[in-house]
């Protein structure tokens, strides 16, 4: 369901100016790069959590997005239904290594996902969480990351191993909230877990 409401309002033509679209998109992302890093910082992943998404800020990336910004979904949805494609988004998941899609490669001449590294999975989660928490504002709930990942096809693609470890993760918060489950996070990065 929430799929379909992204695709109908990403459809939607909206007129901002270039100074509105610029500055909106910086707000968004600076938003959405504060909220994964108080997620990566609560699991333990430092790091992670300061250089999360610096890509965005690249050329490649940034000016596409103001281009296509509409505040409620990706600019790389809007630039896909309009282009076929999106140059930013390609650039974008081709550099964060928490997208499940820069996990692919080429093994026997087959395309095939790669089981992704357990702090990326937990960088993916915080990401998922932030991204519904930016874009669905005052109706996020802590199902809104499972849901969505429940209306998208991505499971179909990603590596068995990590859709079901992804799944399960989401459903922890969902029940049980975001504090504990990164609680849990942060130990099984501390204990070397591996899923």
């Amino acid at each position: 369901m929430l799929a379909e409401v992204l695709k109908y309002r990403c459809m939607k033509k909206e007129e901002y100016s270039y100074p509105y679209r610029f500055i909106h998109h910086l707000h968004t992302v600076d938003r959405h790069r504060y909220e994964v890093m108080k997620n990566c910082f609560a699991c333990g992943l430092y790091e992670q959590g300061l250089t999360h998404d610096l890509s965005k800020y690249s050329p490649s990336e940034f000016w596409v997005s103001v281009k296509y910004f509409m505040g409620w979904c990706s600019p790389y949805m809007k630039e896909k239904q309009i282009k076929g494609y999106s140059l930013g988004w390609l650039h974008h998941k081709g550099h964060n290594r928490h997208h499940w899609e820069f996990w692919y490669d080429m093994i026997d001449g087959r395309w095939v996902p790669i089981k992704m590294p357990y702090r990326y999975v937990v960088e993916m989660v915080c990401d998922r969480v932030a991204a519904s928490k930016v874009y669905q504002k005052d109706k996020y709930t802590e199902e809104s990351a499972l849901n969505y990942f429940l209306s998208r096809n991505d499971k179909e693609y990603m590596h068995p191993d990590t859709a079901r470890e992804l799944e399960k993760i989401l459903r922890h918060i969902a029940v049980h909230g975001e504090a504990e489950t990164f609680a849990i996070l942060k130990r099984n990065l501390k204990n070397n877990y591996i899923y």
